[in-house]
């Protein structure tokens, strides 16, 4: 007879934990009943086309962004005084800051183009439709607060090229008539350069990150969860379209029914373990990819630019294209001056910022826009190709092309004119060059040329996408 052996005590370890485990969930299960919701939520179906995993890569280089902004809130010191002493501090003396800094950085990139990604594939595939609307809604606004959390946050090193452009936003202020000096006064606290930085450090700190974590699953997780995911266009679901259509020949109702219908079936991987699993190795991509760039690319090299100096140069630096859209605006805005009262007033300040409220009032807006001039009202959860519907896609593109063309006003620099000094003084120091410098008589031809462009450009590209679009649903018969 075999004398039964004693378990050791790894094993006896890995039972009692399963069992402590199993009880554990049991009772939590009987007074909050988990196990109901969980169930149907872990196989809630999810799309498996690449291009609805532009989401997760914002909201994962999001995750990156909080991590290491909170690193580097504990090192920073807003103080005005020494506000870029401790930055370069950051970058050279504490270990491994400079990667931290630039992993930040970095982030802050990579979140700012996935959600600008992401908002081109809803837009142009028409997946803001109903009943989606309030969706593309806290999309819109989180990308205005993230451009402003982005210009916020490139401010707070207080170097020569951080004030400069916080120099250029108080000239913004002060140009509105009436308001502009309180509002200046408000957000600097008197003269430049004032308190600006202490309130900049608390508004790109808590306030905006605040809102932004209110939003952020608002919008990734609690309306997605609760509402069917779009879907792509198959070829079988077209042809069913098709079938439905010849089946039913004149009578609307019956063909709107059976639309319904190839629409309201779901396609594709349950949530665990498919998607868990393929948004995992996303965040790791996403994370991967960042530190990479952190790695090998430097940026804002902060202890270079110096200490802000009132009447120093700016150093030579190409702003982010979504800052460029508002600086090459204001350089290809003429410098109109209109004296009333009195008091002479700069419209030529105003248009960039109106022009840029304006896109964000009509794009906040756009799927009832788009409701009211198609009379669709329809729910919609197929998505659209692009050249199904030729007019939407046109109009992205001619908003893509006039943006493009303010940008490229940062492209060109003029040669900064040659200083000099009174006798007896020494000479000043030259100008640093730009990444593109040319001429006065060079530049004012380019300036002339893309005033033109920013017209012209976005009526070519319309027409054009809108024939390219029409040709191609003539051609796949939709």
């Amino acid at each position: 007879m075999a004398t039964p052996t004693k378990p050791k005590r790894g094993a006896r370890i890995v039972a009692g934990s399963a069992k402590t485990a199993v009880a554990s969930a049991i009772y939590l299960d009987d007074r909050l009943p988990f196990a109901r919701w969980l169930r149907p939520q872990l196989r809630k179906l999810f799309p498996s086309h690449w291009s609805f995993l532009l989401g997760e890569l914002a909201l994962y280089s999001f995750a990156l962004l909080v991590l290491t902004g909170t690193f580097l809130t504990l090192f920073y010191k807003p103080n005005p005084d020494v506000a870029f002493a401790s930055a370069a501090e950051i970058s050279l003396d504490v270990r491994g800051g400079l990667l931290l800094r630039q992993l930040h950085h970095w982030s802050a990139t990579v979140f700012v183009l996935a959600i600008v990604a992401h908002l081109c594939r809803v837009f142009f595939t028409g997946a803001f439709r109903r009943p989606r609307e309030l969706t593309w809604m806290l999309g819109v606004v989180l990308f205005g607060l993230v451009l402003f959390e982005s210009f916020l946050g490139v401010s707070l090193p207080g170097d020569q090229l951080a004030m400069a452009g916080l120099r250029q936003a108080q000239g913004l202020l002060l140009s509105i008539p009436l308001v502009g000096t309180y509002l200046s006064a408000f957000a600097f606290d008197g003269e430049f350069p004032g308190q600006v930085l202490p309130r900049i450090f608390v508004t790109h700190v808590l306030l905006v990150p605040g809102i932004l974590m209110a939003v952020v699953p608002l919008h990734a997780l609690v309306l997605t969860w609760r509402q069917k995911h779009t879907e792509r266009r198959s070829s079988r679901r077209v042809s069913e379209e098709r079938a439905n259509e010849e089946r039913s020949g004149r009578d609307h109702e019956h063909v709107r029914k059976a639309t319904a219908a190839s629409e309201s079936r779901v396609t594709g991987g349950p949530f665990f373990p498919y998607f868990a699993v393929k948004n995992g190795a996303t965040a790791l991509f996403t994370m991967g990819a960042i530190a990479a760039l952190a790695t090998f690319v430097r940026v804002n090299p902060v202890w270079e630019h110096g200490a802000y100096s009132p009447g120093g140069y700016v150093p030579s630096a190409q702003p982010f294209w979504y800052f460029g859209v508002l600086d090459g605006a204001q350089r290809l805005v003429p410098p109109w001056e209109i004296t009333a009262g009195g008091y002479v007033l700069q419209p030529g300040l105003w248009i960039p910022p109106l022009v840029l409220t304006v896109f964000f009032g009509i794009l906040l807006l756009y799927p009832f826009l788009e409701r009211r001039f198609t009379g669709d009202g329809d729910h919609h959860h197929l998505l659209d190709r692009p050249s199904q519907a030729p007019v939407r896609t046109a109009l992205g593109i001619a908003v893509i092309a006039f943006f493009t063309v303010l940008w490229a006003g940062t492209w060109v620099s003029e040669a900064a004119p040659p200083m000099h000094s009174a006798p007896g003084f020494p000479q000043p120091p030259a100008a640093p060059h730009a990444l593109l410098t040319v001429p006065h008589d060079t530049y004012a031809m380019i300036v002339l040329g893309l005033r033109v462009a920013v017209f012209v450009a976005p009526v070519l590209a319309f027409l054009i996408a809108r024939a390219v679009c029409r040709g191609r649903a003539g051609q796949r018969g939709l």
